[in-house]
């Protein structure tokens, strides 16, 4: 039974990939379908695993995949509470995203390769969350990799969505390799790849060689999460169609890192030097990101900023050991970011694909639907009081007072004033887009439209844990003494009294965290609905001008990467592959130095056919010195080929 949860979206993917001949109709049946099975089989999983405590580890009953003496893998998998809650939450929002789809993309020619690698995608992601090796999930983890260049290059005719594509498969190959080390290094410490053998052997590896492990771990994290310094692929991401959006911000890909530091827990908490730098670029990641958000004009791109900001919350609690709060906190985002993007792509769809939040606003009136889904999506993400992100977003915050170190303090600090700039821009996002003055065209006044209902059923359905589920879980996820996670986390112990510290924490502290978002609501209203007028002000005033460039500029990190590494690596491949080594070995000792070699050679020997008696003579002469020369390199065991291309070179140098 646990095992259909991989092979449906599997067998989905496999029939829209073969069969060419089905048509729209039953394509979309199929997809439904396959993947409203695999949610009820995700909720049968969670309710044997999770409700129940218990945990199960098993091989199939197949072949072993790699078998070379002491190393060995068999495919397999791991159910415990963490695989079950994210079997939940990913295919929830990936049932939604297909539904979704079916209406928005049902235009375009290519609908069935479009679902075929949306149930690809999710079939690599529950293939990297139910593992039970490291080498099992590295194959997760790369075909997530690899589903998210196929759909963010969907419309390849595209130029821009070719460069998103490839730049979302180089940055993240940064990060693979890093894993890939971080896995050769614990094979060597405890010569084996499964997660229970490693994190029973995890105490004792040395500590230089645990951090070190978990320096390359966290290296692959941050870029499949997008941390601060390997984040530059995620904004490029919108290229993409929305649902696809939607799918990699909100459940698969960019939680596959936060997920990969969680499931290796017991390998963290004894990287005592690893835990603080967590903490501080998950710090610096939401500072950045909510900051580079406030100044965006694409409405897809401010969301994808707002995601890489509540990816630095998750892996902050990580780096604070509050593992619990992590899984929290993505659960939660997960529903009213998947509900954020959907609703962006429904008022794209409405005003005919137009995504500058500049060229729309005053449309409330003909998308009263969207307009509530976008307001409680923003509210959860803004942290309001009794909503989702309200719940996991300051247990976060608490527990990185709690603390009580630099560390701590600093991410606490840093949080706090993120929620305050996460409170702005999403008020803004709503001034600019529904509210404010009319700026949309006067065609697509005409032709706008609300939700249809394919698309507005899954905004509907993902609208209601957005508001509940952060209310309803806190007590099971991160309550005080709560069994729900056995020994998913941690493996050995759980820091209660962190926990308990968080909990009874002075209440002008707790309420920094709502009155910093508070404070941005205000002004954000202020600035927006009272007259004040962003541009006008940051263009006249020389100072705020340079900090609106640095935002928008988005802190210059491309540049730096751009003119520092990049330019310089081409330049130097440039010289070392084209002009070393394509045009300089191969082009010498290739087919076409070869070519010249015999052309010059043939080239001499027919300047020899002169009818001169003397010059036959020289030939003569000079090839009987050539056997001769042969037969003593052959006497003397000296190989051939090195002489044959001595000569060529001479002659092609000559």
């Amino acid at each position: 039974m646990f095992n259909f949860v991989l092979l449906l979206p599997l067998l989905s993917s496999l029939l829209l990939c073969i069969n060419k001949l089905v048509g729209t109709v039953t394509t979309s049946v199929i997809t439904v379908t396959f993947m409203g099975l695999t949610f009820l089989t995700s909720i049968y999983i969670f309710y044997c695993v999770a409700l129940t405590g218990e945990t199960l580890s098993y091989f199939m009953p197949i072949q072993t995949w790699f078998d070379c003496e002491l190393f060995a893998v068999t495919i397999g998998g791991y159910y415990d509470t963490l695989s079950a809650v994210m079997l939940c939450v990913v295919t929830f929002v990936s049932l939604a995203v297909h539904i979704y789809s079916l209406e928005y993309m049902k235009n375009d020619m290519h609908l069935q390769r479009f679902l075929c690698y949306l149930s690809m995608f999710t079939f690599f992601m529950i293939v990297l969350v139910t593992s039970n090796n490291f080498i099992q999930l590295f194959t997760g983890w790369e075909g997530v990799g690899l589903c998210s260049y196929l759909l963010i290059n969907f419309w390849f005719t595209r130029i821009q969505a070719n460069k998103a594509a490839i730049k979302a498969v180089i940055v993240n190959r940064i990060g693979d390799t890093a894993f890939a080390i971080a896995i050769f290094l614990i094979f060597k410490e405890t010569g084996a790849l499964d997660f229970e053998t490693v994190f029973l052997l995890s105490n004792n590896i040395s500590l230089f060689d645990v951090n070190l492990i978990c320096f390359f771990l966290f290296i692959g994290a941050m870029g499949k999460s997008a941390q601060l310094f390997l984040h530059t692929w995620l904004p490029d991401a919108m290229e993409g169609p929305t649902p696809v959006s939607a799918l990699i911000h909100a459940a698969t890909m960019v939680t596959a890192g936060v997920f990969l530091i969680v499931r290796c827990s017991p390998l963290f908490e004894e990287a005592v030097y690893i835990l603080p730098v967590m903490v501080i670029i998950g710090s610096l990641t939401t500072f950045f990101a909510a900051t580079t958000a406030l100044v965006q004009t694409d409405l897809k791109r401010v969301i994808a900023y707002s995601t890489c900001s509540q990816l630095g919350y998750m892996v902050t609690a990580c780096g604070l050991s509050a593992y619990h709060a992590s899984i929290f906190h993505l659960s939660n985002h997960a529903f009213f970011k998947a509900l954020l993007f959907l609703t962006a792509g429904s008022i794209i769809h409405a005003l005919g694909n137009e995504q500058d939040m500049r060229k729309m606003g005053g449309i409330i009136n003909f998308v009263p639907f969207s307009y509530c889904m976008v307001l409680i999506g923003s509210l959860a993400l803004m942290g309001f009081p009794f909503l989702s992100g309200y719940y996991s977003k300051d247990v976060v915050l608490e527990i990185a007072y709690a603390k009580f170190s630099v560390s701590g303090h600093f991410a606490f600090w840093l949080g706090s004033l993120s929620a305050l700039f996460t409170s702005f821009y999403s008020m803004r996002l709503i001034f600019l887009t529904f509210l404010g003055e009319v700026n949309v065209t006067k065609h697509a006044i005409q032709h706008i439209h609300d939700a249809p209902l394919l698309m507005a059923l899954p905004m509907a359905v993902l609208s209601i844990p957005s508001m509940f589920i952060g209310y309803v879980s806190r007590d099971l996820f991160v309550g005080l003494g709560t069994p729900f996670w056995g020994n998913s986390l941690n493996f050995f112990s759980v820091d209660y009294d962190l926990y308990l510290t968080a909990e009874f924490l002075p209440f002008y502290i707790k309420i920094i965290p709502v009155l910093f978002s508070t404070a941005g609501t205000v002004f954000s209203i202020l600035y927006y609905q009272y007259g004040l007028n962003s541009f006008n002000i940051l263009k006249t005033n020389r100072n705020l001008y340079h900090v609106y460039n640095f935002l928008n500029k988005k802190w210059y990190i491309d540049k730096l990467y751009n003119e520092l590494i990049i330019q310089h690596v081409l330049s130097s491949g440039y010289q070392f592959s084209y002009k070393a080594i394509d045009r300089g070995f191969l082009e010498v000792f290739g087919p076409t130095g070869l070519s010249l070699a015999l052309q010059q050679f043939t080239t001499r020997l027919d300047s020899f056919q002169t009818g001169l008696p003397y010059n036959y003579l020289r030939s003569i002469v000079f090839y009987g010195i050539y056997a001769g020369l042969m037969l003593l390199f052959v006497q003397w065991n000296i190989p051939l080929e090195i002489v044959f291309l001595f000569l060529i070179f001479e002659i092609y140098r000559n």
